[in-house]
């Protein structure tokens, strides 16, 4: 019997095969989780503690660290989750539609720009010493992602503001130093401010051991691939959907007074540097990267399927 026959005289048991396949389908929810990255876990009661190590640079890049700018906001419209274009030097229509409508819009839609500013993020590669919560992950070369707070902690580790602290490198494998994280809720907010670096030392002291953690890191730079962005239209598009509004917005062509009429209908990306003056300050104002408002847009949302996105924005407060 040919192929095709024996299709023709097993149909039905192909359907409730088909069947099967489409129910699983509709039960099983999208994941955007990327198991590359870490995120320290925190209890009940908001408290959370490992010890990791950031890891140097990997080879052919130059810092240990890549920094990008992502927008994450919920309009009338739905969800706008995208990193910015300005992280890749290019224009970003939300990082525009936000110096427009923060410059000739009435005060009240200042709050809007506020919610839908872009936010700094940095990712780096570390090892993990100790998670208490998940020891499984213990020995490996994952990927974390933070914000000022923790960024801060190792400026301060490279230049301490007191002369009785010593300058060191926390990437560097010899005379570094292990990072225990501690996580509290102050507030109703998570906070990092009782991290600290613990004494210097090798990572390990067996030279071997520390190379071939070496070779597990990811590449840094591949987050700013721009073949990975989406292009300027297409988050233009998906920003008029997210404000409720099937005409593209941003452009040239559009009048203020156009826009004026999306953000009184409103009541609420990829990666580079916006395109702004010495005289546009309060626009440069409203990029400074705030954890808080990640955190309160998580938890405010009710979209079961960005809170993932949202809790990962969080883990660094």
């Amino acid at each position: 019997m040919s192929t095709f026959a024996n299709m023709k005289k097993n149909r039905q048991s192909l359907m409730d095969s088909v069947r099967t396949a489409v129910e699983k389908s509709q039960t099983e929810t999208q994941s955007y989780q990327d198991d590359r990255f870490w995120k320290p876990e925190q209890d009940k009661g908001g408290n959370g503690f490992a010890v990791i190590r950031f890891l140097p640079q990997s080879e052919g890049e130059e810092v240990p660290w890549v920094k990008y700018w992502e927008h994450g906001f919920q309009g009338p419209g739905g969800w706008y989750i995208e990193n910015c274009l300005t992280s890749i030097g290019q224009k970003c229509p939300v990082c525009e539609f936000n110096s427009e409508l923060w410059n000739n819009g009435p005060e009240a839609d200042k709050d809007q720009v506020r919610r839908q500013k872009r936010k700094l993020r940095h990712v780096s590669n570390i090892y993990i010493v100790h998670d208490p919560a998940n020891p499984q992950n213990e020995g490996k070369v994952m990927l974390y992602r933070y914000g000022k707070r923790i960024y801060d902690k190792l400026s301060e580790a490279m230049n301490p503001e007191f002369k009785d602290e010593v300058a060191f490198n926390p990437f560097d494998f010899w005379e570094g130093a292990n990072f225990k994280l501690k996580i509290r809720k102050v507030e109703g907010w998570p906070n990092y401010d009782k991290s600290e670096f613990d004494r210097q030392g090798p990572l390990s002291q067996d030279d071997a051991e520390m190379e071939h953690i070496w070779g597990l890191q990811y590449k840094l730079q591949d987050f700013l691939d721009p073949s990975k962005f989406k292009s300027y239209e297409e988050l233009q598009a998906s920003l008029s959907r997210a404000l409720g509004k099937a005409k593209n917005i941003g452009t040239a062509a559009d009048s203020v007074e156009e826009r004026e009429d999306i953000l009184l209908e409103s009541p609420s990306t990829k990666f580079g540097r916006i395109n702004t003056t010495k005289e546009e300050e309060p626009q440069v104002a409203l990029n400074i990267d705030t954890e808080e408002e990640a955190v309160e847009t998580s938890e405010a949302s009710g979209s079961s399927d960005k809170m993932d996105y949202f809790a990962r924005l969080a883990e660094d407060l």
